[in-house]
């Protein structure tokens, strides 16, 4: 069996303690394709590419299986509320 949504949202709860957290299988269902928007604290202070390295850190177990992982938003709890007001 592949990796599940589930198991991706887990492991980002789990090692990252998001305050927004969206995981979508793109793959038809088989876990080899994903989209997830991350919203934590631990990004504070970090640059885009360390967020995306620190995502596919604690994915480490699952990306063995995952075919194809695209992080479409990985953000600092500011940046989400902001864009959120922005976008009102």
């Amino acid at each position: 069996m592949g990796v599940t949504k589930e198991m991706v949202e887990s492991s980002l709860t789990l090692k990252m303690n998001p305050s927004h957290l969206e995981v979508i299988d793109t793959s038809g269902g088989c876990g080899a394709s994903f989209v997830v928007e991350i919203v934590s604290p631990q990004f504070e202070g970090k640059r885009l590419l360390e967020r995306h390295r620190m995502v596919n850190a604690a994915l480490e177990n699952e990306m063995k299986q995952i075919h194809a992982l695209s992080i479409r938003k990985a953000l600092t709890p500011e940046q989400w509320t902001q864009q959120r007001v922005s976008k009102s």
